[in-house]
């Protein structure tokens, strides 16, 4: 296993990073479209990457050859406060992005894990690899739905699974979730981590120091899997 891939960029505020990294994001698509006719945009919810969204919703791309999916998904209805596809589609799919096809997790399914298969199906139809694809960080160190000491744990990070897509039950969280596996998030061109405060820079940089590289430690706080599989450096961008 290689040793964590990271390219740091840090911006002066929040403001600034949404505006820099919309514009990164949309400069690498138009280039993605340019040589496929088309691209797709992994996303993740949680209140950091709302500006960004706004920002980006309103970036001149043709965003009719965009298709965007989720990282990950609360097991609630769509339109519930806690689901990810309402928030992306209140902050990201408006303005010019309104045009992009939306591929949501949450299928009419009872449970995640009865969801599993119909929300692998949805996923094939997206062409791997992925273009770009971004990602936070909770203060325990998960990412996606990958949360630490949750029994799917070990399957999720499999690399060996085949797997898209799993049903995640976090141990302190109340709504079960459906989670890219890491196989499916590093299958990505583009990683972005972003995150924002000095809390959420502390805990990076705990993420960061932890070696040897054993099973343990990543799973103690699984984005290091992310970190120390990923394909190409993850590019991490912070403002305080």
């Amino acid at each position: 296993m290689q040793e964590y891939q990271v390219h740091f960029q840090g911006f002066h505020d929040r403001p600034s990073l949404a505006v820099g990294l919309a514009r990164d994001i949309a400069s690498f698509l138009h280039g993605v479209m340019a040589k496929k006719g088309f691209a797709s945009l992994v996303v993740s919810g949680g209140s950091t990457p709302v500006p960004l969204f706004q920002t980006l919703s309103q970036e001149n791309i043709p965003w009719q050859k965009v298709l965007v999916t989720l990282a990950d998904e609360r097991w609630v209805d769509p339109s519930d406060n806690d689901s990810n596809e309402k928030l992306v589609r209140r902050h990201l799919l408006q303005n010019r992005a309104a045009a992009a096809k939306f591929i949501g997790l949450k299928t009419g399914d009872d449970t995640a894990l009865a969801g599993e298969k119909s929300c692998e199906k949805r996923l094939l139809s997206i062409p791997g690899p992925f273009d770009v694809l971004v990602l936070g960080m909770g203060d325990d160190g998960h990412t996606a739905s990958l949360f630490p000491g949750a029994a799917n744990l070990p399957g999720a990070t499999d690399m060996d699974s085949g797997r898209l897509c799993m049903a995640m039950s976090p141990l302190n969280a109340i709504h079960d979730r459906m989670t890219m596996t890491l196989p499916a998030l590093i299958d990505s061109s583009k990683i972005i981590l972003l995150i924002t405060g000095k809390g959420k820079l502390q805990i990076f940089e705990k993420a960061l120091a932890a070696k040897p590289l054993s099973a343990a430690v990543l799973n103690e706080m699984p984005i290091r899997h992310v970190l120390a599989r990923a394909k190409s450096p993850v590019s991490v961008c912070w403002a305080p």
